[in-house]
């Protein structure tokens, strides 16, 4: 996908996000090449990934009295739901890169829980009425299953559209039942009538040939390609595969082949029967996000954000490394599906960086909570530790004879990007250092802000999500009610001195996974709270 995108298509929701440290100005080696970016308003603004999964499919099975699998639960969208305020960028460079860190006791267990979290901002600013225009393709599931409700809120999310669109956007439908059909096609927005007309015109009925829909659809999108637009698919499915090809494969191929000729695919689930694994891999394949609709608020504000963030490009061929400091080895990266390395570091590619949506964490979303931004997080264990008994010590009290090399750096991170205008090339390193010795942490925890701090309260609350859901899915309910409940305390005391919109929120579905596992039969409690970190 990396070599094969002929014009920027990607659509980038999900920001990369972190806190700063000891100053953006200070933790920059500066670009290459010598010409002065412009700046905005010297305020923050977010920058964003690929292949953002939505949150939404586990909150609603947790909302049914339902035990959801480990499968629906992703950190990417996760991560996606919480926004992290930004600092002002001031590394001097259109994208400033930053890391923090947060150790502390988890909160689970207590043992130790050291992170890095990365990400990145621009003072630039894009005006989205600026941006440049549309040529988006719209495929619609109307098979039976859609009648009533279903597609009475996709129609109102698709009028609500039409108000977003810049006059220069060109617009085209496809329904699909059991064939697909073109029900308006390249229609210019300023047509308002003929989209609205196209719109109420969609009714419900036959089965569900997802693949001629999108084959349909991205036809199209190919005919109208115009390299000086944002080209563009949007599948939406309230179900599985019933009709025509039904080979999984096949549709993440021609999905992956669009891109490859910059036609990005977004796709967006419906309801609690669509097939998840098909609709999330199509959007990460296809260059696109993935939605999960639970209500009507979310089908009006997913129709509307990815129309808003169809912007120019902030960054190219961005390239993040992460080296792990003598002292710490990696056990895992959250929040993007673009890393990949072993135990002393990795690299995160993206094609693109664009601006992001949400920018305000004091405030609740008014539709959902998407949009929030995210954060890319590295989990580090000690090889050694300090504290003498800690897991993972072996017991070492004096780790300066045994470890070569800086104790108290935790990491380094390395930032590639190219400007889109000029192909100029800059980079940036930060380093990231523990102010105590490995294993080592004040009771209230150590982290660079409370911003990092709201990071760390989140990785532990996917990772009881996530725990959790494994072992009840292995049928120890037990053990999956002990770890909520052990985090259930903590989270709640951090919340009497951190008003907090997003983690009050998920603390909600705390609730709702532990009143649905403790009215199970038969629950074994165990005496000790299994480790959601184990030691390897």
């Amino acid at each position: 996908m990396q070599g094969g995108l002929k014009s920027i298509t990607l659509i980038l929701r999900l920001f990369l996000l972190a806190a700063l440290t000891a100053g953006c100005g200070d933790d920059s080696d500066g670009g290459q090449g010598g010409s002065s970016p412009e700046t905005g308003s010297g305020k923050a603004n977010n920058l964003g990934q690929p292949g953002a999964q939505d949150f939404g499919l586990f909150r609603q099975i947790l909302e049914n009295g339902e035990i959801p699998s480990p499968e629906t639960l992703d950190a990417v969208g996760f991560f996606n739901e919480h926004k992290l305020q930004f600092p002002e960028p001031k590394c001097g460079q259109n994208v400033c890169l930053h890391g923090s860190l947060g150790v502390m006791g988890n909160l689970m267990t207590g043992t130790n829980c050291t992170m890095v979290m990365m990400g990145m901002n621009t003072s630039l600013t894009v005006d989205s009425k600026n941006r440049p225009p549309l040529q988006l393709v719209i495929a619609i599931d109307t098979s039976g299953s859609m009648l009533g409700e279903p597609l009475s809120y996709v129609k109102g999310g698709l009028q609500r559209m039409v108000d977003e669109l810049l006059p220069n956007d060109m617009i085209s439908i496809v329904r699909y039942g059991s064939v697909a059909e073109i029900v308006a096609e390249a229609v210019p927005a300023t047509d308002r009538q003929a989209l609205l007309t196209a719109i109420s015109g969609l009714d419900a009925q036959g089965a569900t040939n997802i693949f001629a829909g999108l084959f349909t659809a991205l036809t199209l999108a190919e005919k109208h390609f115009d390299p000086s637009r944002q080209n563009r698919v949007i599948l939406l499915s309230d179900g599985v595969m019933t009709a025509g090809i039904q080979e999984k494969s096949k549709l993440l191929s021609l999905a992956k082949g669009y891109a490859g000729k910059g036609v990005a695919l977004t796709t967006i689930g419906v309801g609690e029967e669509f097939d998840v694994d098909l609709m999330e891999d199509l959007g990460e394949v296809g260059a696109g996000n993935f939605y999960f609709l639970e209500d009507a608020r979310s089908v009006l504000e997913v129709f509307t954000e990815e129309v808003k963030v169809f912007m120019v490009p902030v960054a190219l061929d961005v390239s993040i490394t992460f080296s792990a400091g003598p002292a710490y080895g990696v056990r895992e990266a959250f929040g993007t599906h673009a890393y990949s390395g072993g135990p002393t570091g990795g690299e995160i590619y993206l094609p693109a960086l664009f601006l992001a949506g949400r920018t305000d964490d004091t405030q609740p979303e008014i539709e959902g909570r998407r949009g929030g931004g995210g954060a890319i997080i590295v989990e580090l264990m000690p090889k050694f530790s300090a504290v003498s008994g800690v897991p993972g010590s072996g017991e070492q009290t004096d780790i300066n004879s045994t470890v070569a090399g800086d104790l108290y750096r935790v990491g380094t991170l390395y930032l590639t990007w190219k400007e889109p205008a000029t192909g100029q090339v800059f980079s940036q390193t930060v380093e990231v250092d523990n102010p105590d010795l490995p294993g080592e942490w004040p009771q209230s925890g150590t982290f660079t802000t409370k911003t990092t701090e709201k990071a760390f309260v989140m990785l532990n609350l996917y990772t009881a999500f996530r725990s959790a859901a494994e072992l009840a899915t292995d049928g120890d309910t037990g053990s999956a009610l002990a770890i909520l409940e052990a985090i259930r305390p903590a989270v709640a005391n951090w919340l009497k001195n951190t008003e907090d919109f997003d983690i009050q929120d998920d603390l909600k579905y705390v609730d709702l996974f532990i009143n649905t596992l403790a009215s199970l039969p038969n629950n074994v409690i165990p005496t000790v709270v299994p480790e959601p970190w184990p030691w390897d």
